[in-house]
């Protein structure tokens, strides 16, 4: 029996795992890099051992390092979460020779699948249907294809390729992203099949020779070929899911499984479907499994790893459940992820964390808390929210409502994707596949109408009035910027997401009321300077109640609140139309050094992986400069206009901070070609 379980693993799920050691009775261990040292997993572990160093490369992928600390707090079992080496058949054997109870898969289980190559050829023998695949490009005359890893998942090194000119490229592309992130950088090549839908299935096995299916789960709207929404059960026909069922226990079977494993399947439009690969670790979408199901499965995966037997008799899957993966990333902006510290992170109507949910409801299981800094080392997933119904409508209305009224401040998100999803006609109608995000480009709009940001500044200003009045020292009780003879109102600017400036004006009579209003937009960094300000048209607002952190307006005769929270120069704005996240840009703004124009600067702290270009080369708009490597991903960086290539402060391997110049460009129509500098030639 399990006494003490290290987790060789990080944030939401190592916190996932601990609630049910607590549930049983475990005492549990964490270990967590420097970086990693403040966050809330490390605080709820019984004990706590620091592997040196920052990046997963020193520290959660050392097997040495995670050994030592089960040795050090005297641990006798590991889970190794999902990710890192949650798939490294290397790990799990080094734990069962330091005589640990490994929870998963015995090592050479996890060898065959983690070969995608070798595991299609194992499992085609079983009877489970296989895509067409190859090796060498040569081999291949039809397109689109997909290059896929062969070690690894979680949709890194892989591509879509439409024709044979971007075949090399992606090719060369998916080994170094597979290299990067596994150790391997294998890749192989499948037929892409259109318009097809990820659906999965969970399996579980135990020493006893059995393999059961504990249900399946929808998981194609993906972006980068990850998932951000998964849902149980899949809505597919009763026949296709029984086959389903039936060709992942066989999977399974020919394997001999033990433990939680999931078989991943493309389907087609048809209802035919093939098989993808087989996970050999806990998915990430595991919860909505268990809302169905009213399984613990890491609960279960324990139960297994003591020897013991499955229950004779598992509960049958009932109502819906759907899960949103909540990330730091710009879903506008490429998938930029994004770093910072979270200022506030609460979710409304949340009845239960990592579990023990009572349906229906909702549940957060979360990596992150008010306060958690989101650094570039790690994955951008923050947090998971859960929402289980008697059906899918009724999910996926508690689940949109509750992400629209989070708040979340400090860190860019893809909660307003996320929410523009879920209550988006098609997804109602069940209209997904893998490529859902590409056909809806009007997902990516931000929640908050352009129209309404005006209100969510006026909110703004009005409390940070509240608070200058509520801390005055003298005439406190006076409107602030009161006069006996009405003059110019007050005047507030905000810099808002994108570049782009809102000044709101307005004025207080002697009562405190509104007297009047009015608002304008520029934009703060055109090329041509900032635009001239548009007169906006604005609706009838009447004040109804403002303090620091509430603000209450009466528009065109519907109340309205507004949550208003301040971090210095910072003001985060929830209002009923969505979320504004703004800085206050002082009156009398300070002299600052200016970059050079044309400049692109580094959007996130990374590392310079790959230059493109050389100084002096002309380059066209959307062209390739370089590529940086920031939160495990490839991002690369082009050109925004036609010019050449001024200068190139950054060389491959460089190390940068956000804002850092990483290249600039001379766009000016007089500029001729430039020959290629050489530092070690003589000017002269």
């Amino acid at each position: 029996m399990i006494r003490k379980l290290l987790v060789a693993n990080r944030g939401e799920i190592a916190r996932r795992v601990f609630a049910t050691c607590r549930a049983l009775g475990v005492e549990t261990v964490a270990v967590h890099s420097d970086a990693d040292a403040a966050e809330p997993f490390v605080g709820e572990a019984d004990q706590a051992v620091r592997l040196p160093g920052a990046t997963p490369t020193e520290t959660y992928l050392q097997v040495e390092k995670i050994l030592d600390a089960a040795r050090r707090s005297g641990a006798d079992a590991v889970h190794p979460g999902y990710g890192f080496l949650a798939e490294n058949a290397e790990f799990a054997a080094a734990v069962t020779d330091a005589g640990l109870t490994w929870v998963g898969p015995p090592a050479k289980v996890i060898a065959a699948m983690g070969d995608k190559l070798a595991a299609k050829a194992m499992l085609a023998e079983a009877g489970v249907p296989m895509l067409p695949s190859w090796t060498d490009t040569d081999e291949i005359s039809d397109f689109p294809v997909l290059v896929k890893a062969s070690a690894g998942g979680g949709g890194r090194g892989m591509r879509i390729v439409r024709d044979a000119a971007g075949l090399a490229e992606a090719v060369a592309s998916a080994r170094r992203e597979a290299a990067a992130a596994f150790g391997d950088g294998t890749v192989f090549i499948e037929r892409y099949v259109e318009r097809g839908r990820h659906v999965e299935v969970q399996i579980f096995g135990d020493a006893h020779g059995r393999v059961v299916a504990l249900g399946d789960r929808e998981c194609s709207i993906q972006r980068r070929h990850q998932k951000i929404v998964e849902e149980a059960p899949a809505v597919v026909p009763e026949q296709v899911r029984t086959a389903l069922h039936e060709a992942a226990v066989a999977a399974g079977r020919a394997v001999d499984y033990l433990g939680a494993g999931t078989v991943e399947f493309l389907l087609a439009p048809g209802g035919e479907f093939f098989f993808l690969e087989m996970n050999t670790r806990l998915q990430v979408e595991h919860p909505v499994t268990e809302l169905c199901t009213g399984l613990d499965l890491v609960g279960l995966q324990l139960l297994v790893a003591e020897g013991e037997p499955l229950p004779a008799t598992l509960p049958v899957s009932t109502g819906h459940a759907i899960e949103v993966r909540l990330c730091a990333e710009d879903a506008g902006a490429g998938w930029r992820p994004a770093t910072g510290t979270l200022h506030r992170f609460t979710v409304p109507a949340v009845a239960a964390e990592f579990g023990g949910l009572t349906r229906p409801g909702l549940r957060l299981d979360s990596g992150v808390v008010a306060g958690s800094v989101v650094g570039v080392h790690y994955d951008s997933m923050l947090a998971k929210l859960i929402a289980w119904g008697r059906n899918r409508a009724e999910a996926t209305r508690v689940l949109s409502t509750a992400l629209a009224r989070a708040e979340l401040h400090g860190v860019t998100t893809n909660r307003d994707l996320l929410v523009r999803v879920l209550r988006s006609p098609a997804f109602a109608a069940v209209e997904i596949d893998t490529g859902f995000l590409d056909r809806h480009a009007e997902v990516f709009a931000a929640l908050l109408p352009t129209d309404r940001l005006p209100l969510a500044a006026l909110a703004a200003a009005l409390a940070a009035a509240s608070q200058r009045r509520a801390t005055a020292p003298v005439l406190a009780g006076l409107p602030s910027g009161w006069r006996n003879v009405p003059a110019v109102p007050q005047t507030t600017r905000f810099a808002v997401t994108g570049g782009d400036e809102i000044e709101v004006r307005y004025r207080l009579d002697r009562a405190g009321r509104l007297a009047e209003w009015s608002s304008t937009s520029a934009a703060s960094d055109s090329a041509d300077g900032p635009e001239a300000p548009e007169p906006g048209v604005e609706p009838s607002v009447a004040l109804v109640e403002a303090t620091p952190e509430r603000v209450v307006l009466d528009v065109d005769g519907v109340r309205c609140a507004y949550r208003v929270h301040r971090v210095g120069s910072a003001v985060f704005v929830d209002g009923p139309d969505g979320a504004a996240s703004l800085a206050e840009l002082p009156r009398l703004p300070l002299p600052t050094a200016e970059v050079a124009a044309g400049s692109l600067l580094a959007p996130l702290p990374g590392a310079v992986t790959r230059v493109h270009v050389q100084v002096g080369q002309r380059v066209t708009a959307g062209e390739p400069l370089l590529t940086l490597e920031a939160m495990k991903l490839e991002h690369p960086v082009l050109a925004p206009t036609d010019g050449v290539v001024a200068e190139l402060p950054v060389p491959a391997g460089g190390q940068v901070q956000t804002g850092a110049v990483l290249a600039v460009i001379d766009s000016s129509p007089a500029t001729g070609d430039l020959e290629p500098s050489n530092p070690e030639e003589d000017p002269r």
